[in-house]
């Protein structure tokens, strides 16, 4: 690898952290948020903002959409909306430091949803890694009596459904646009949350300043900018660092929520939080990090 290539793998590094960073510090504004606005509501908000957004920034590219990209922005978003739903419920009976991750489990279950589309099987690494989340899982969020709590269930659903669209997006970038793909799904996932969002709960636009401020952060940062930034990144990374630097969401997600919101954070916890981040690097790098390389192989 040369310089230039190494100094473009470390700046698409630094962005991915950053996005983690962005990511982490979504859980703690919307856990704010929920103080005032109803979680379907601020997801619509949200997707709306960015969706405006990145069609304004990007106009040309709306010019000539063809109904494939249509279908499959649509299919893409609509795992989006209801990833966010069921994050942004979950979130109102749960901790946003729990949350985190739980979430970050889904790095761990895109290879068995990819292999129910491609019939293409895990490997070992892949199978030992979602035994080891599991029990993650188990110490992070098993109460008395061995129950898990509605938060905890429905941000376990956030995660499939966000492994869904990952391998959504995975199957339809191949042939189009990702950035059309991307205003599309914005704009569907605004429109489904706005419908349930008049179907279950009352609407309110008057919201303080925290209020309005949670939603033009979710909206631009934590869903346009973090995106943007991804897409770009990972064309100048290797797989290996980018699932390891984006999997640092729920660590920061983590820091923030006890840091800003106080949270207590139990050994229990602390353990269960361990496993699993050791389960989503087994299963992203095969701790392959660790093993020696010849010198003609490229990091």
């Amino acid at each position: 690898m040369g310089k230039v290539e190494q100094k473009k793998s470390l700046y698409g590094d630094l962005a991915l952290v950053l996005v983690a960073i962005i990511w982490g510090s979504g859980f703690v504004v919307t856990k704010n948020g929920l103080n005032e606005i109803t979680p379907l509501l601020m997801n619509a908000m949200r997707m709306i903002v960015a969706a405006v957004l990145m069609s304004i920034v990007f106009m040309k590219k709306l010019k000539g959409i063809t109904k494939e990209e249509l279908k499959g922005g649509a299919v893409i978003g609509f795992f989006l909306f209801s990833a966010f739903a069921a994050q942004t419920v979950g979130l109102q009976y749960t901790t946003a430091s729990k949350q985190a991750f739980l979430t970050a489990t889904n790095v761990v279950m895109v290879p068995f949803i990819y292999w129910f589309i491609s019939k293409k099987k895990p490997d070992n690494f892949e199978i030992v890694a979602t035994f080891v989340t599991l029990l993650g899982i188990g110490f992070l969020t098993l109460e008395k009596g061995l129950s898990i709590n509605q938060g905890d269930s429905l941000t376990l659903l956030c995660a499939v459904l966000f492994a869904g669209h990952i391998v959504s997006i995975g199957h339809y970038t191949k042939k189009h646009d990702p950035i059309v793909l991307t205003i599309i799904q914005f704009f569907v996932a605004s429109l489904f949350s706005i419908v349930l969002a008049a179907l279950r709960e009352p609407i309110v636009l008057e919201f303080s300043g925290q209020g309005w401020f949670t939603v033009l952060y979710l909206g631009a940062f934590s869903t346009l900018v973090a995106f943007l930034i991804q897409n770009v990144a990972q064309k100048y990374t290797s797989s290996t660092h980018a699932a390891i630097i984006l999997s640092l969401e729920a660590v920061f997600g983590t820091i923030f929520s006890i840091l800003i919101l106080g949270e207590i954070f139990t050994i229990k916890m602390f353990i269960g939080c361990l496993v699993i981040f050791i389960g989503i690097l087994t299963a992203e790098t095969k701790w392959e990090f660790l093993r020696k390389k010849s010198p003609d192989t490229n990091i």
